[in-house]
């Protein structure tokens, strides 16, 4: 599933400007990501205390990052499902 750049072409979004909600939910995937693919906004709102709602509100930040981890919305099945690689 392709992801429309939403990026302002003057603004980009960096670690620095990341919220601490967003900067967890990026840390997670860094984490997680050297082992598994695949993640669901529930199953990380569990591990961070957040809802699925929250966990995907703020993936948005992280998809229009330049960062060290590639996320990419993959399914909706029964919560967002999102493919990172490290």
């Amino acid at each position: 599933m392709a992801e429309t750049d939403r990026r302002d072409s003057d603004t980009t979004v960096t670690e620095t400007t990341l919220t601490d909600k967003q900067r967890r939910i990026l840390q997670y995937l860094r984490e997680k990501g050297e082992t598994n693919t695949y993640f669901k906004s529930r199953h990380i709102g569990d591990e961070l205390g957040m809802t699925a709602k929250e966990v995907g509100a703020n993936m948005t930040a992280i998809l229009d990052g330049e960062f060290d981890v590639a996320v990419e919305k993959w399914g909706y099945s029964s919560s967002t499902t999102w493919k990172v690689t490290t």
